[in-house]
């Protein structure tokens, strides 16, 4: 069975949406304990995003305070997205970072230390759904995808996702797409790659 990206994307917009409040609550408490087990090695940038409330996106707070007391050293790192160029840009994440909604909701850094793709050991990914071969699809802007060819070969891309892998392949996949090494969701964790 194959799918295309944009009957993929109204699908699975429609399934978060229509999560009740307990069950959302109880998927992100879920996929928190799959992140746990996560063995990250010894990175010093992580980069994450955080959620579009509207969205039901995967709450990743609970995910920052996980990495923050799991890898003391760890600098986490959030995104300002560019719409009209298609481009992000990276800032380290502290006490001092002050945080507003951008046009799609997405809390992000007003300024702070800019951080370079190539500095950065692990991206947290987001994603409205991905299949067996780890193909992700999100709101087809593709930043994460430039943002990923941006970053060194051997980071780690791990995506964030409510529901298991879809019932089929992603009909139009294309080279430009960048699979994930690893996959989280509430069930269990998919790797596609060597990390385990």
């Amino acid at each position: 069975m194959t799918l295309t990206k944009k009957d993929i994307r109204k699908t699975y917009l429609a399934r978060r949406l229509a999560l009740g409040e307990e069950e959302t609550a109880s998927l992100n408490a879920a996929l928190l304990d799959q992140c746990r087990t996560l063995d990250l090695g010894t990175p010093t940038f992580v980069h994450l995003f955080l959620p579009i409330a509207a969205k039901r996106e995967v709450d990743t707070y609970p995910v920052a305070d996980w990495l923050r007391a799991a890898y003391p050293g760890v600098q986490l790192v959030l995104s300002r997205s560019y719409l009209a160029t298609g481009n992000m840009q990276h800032f380290r994440w502290d006490d001092q970072t002050r945080l507003v909604e951008n046009a799609w909701g997405i809390p992000e850094p007003v300024s702070g230390r800019i951080v370079a793709p190539k500095d950065i050991d692990v991206v947290f990914v987001p994603m409205l759904a991905f299949d067996s071969a780890g193909h992700r699809v999100g709101y087809g802007k593709g930043m994460y995808d430039e943002f990923l060819r941006q970053c060194r070969e051997d980071v780690r891309s791990i995506g964030l996702s409510l529901f298991p892998p879809l019932p089929g392949l992603i009909e139009d996949a294309y080279d430009g797409d960048v699979p994930m090494d690893t996959i989280v969701t509430p069930e269990q964790i998919y790797y596609f790659s060597a990390y385990k």
